[in-house]
């Protein structure tokens, strides 16, 4: 698993984790891909407590991350960031094997 998390995004992942009251320490931060929006895949972030069979756990930033085999694929050299400036407040990918992406940074394609 080839993810970085910068030290922004980690710091809101558990501030996100405390206010939802969720453990960091006991559970799992799964980053994961999905079939949608307009350029044919999405990201997805969420917080898990069970491994699938092609899961992969890694310590990143301070958080266990748990990928699929799916995942790993299409998100080899991903950077994960947080802003909450102008250009948009939220995660955001940075991921070198997408080749296009939508206007809202929110799906891409290979």
């Amino acid at each position: 698993m080839d993810l970085t998390i910068t030290d922004r995004a980690a710091e809101r992942l558990l501030e996100v984790a405390e206010n939802e009251g969720i453990d960091a320490s006991a559970t799992y931060l799964r980053v994961a891909v999905k079939q949608g929006g307009c350029s044919g895949l999405t990201y997805d972030l969420g917080w898990d407590t069970t491994l699938g069979e092609t899961d992969e756990q890694r310590e990143i930033a301070g958080l266990t991350v748990v990928m699929d085999l799916k995942a790993r694929l299409h998100m080899d050299g991903t950077e994960l960031d947080f802003s909450d400036g102008l250009e948009g407040k939220g995660f955001h990918f940075a991921n070198p094997n997408a080749a296009r992406t939508c206007a809202c940074g929110e799906s891409f394609g290979l």
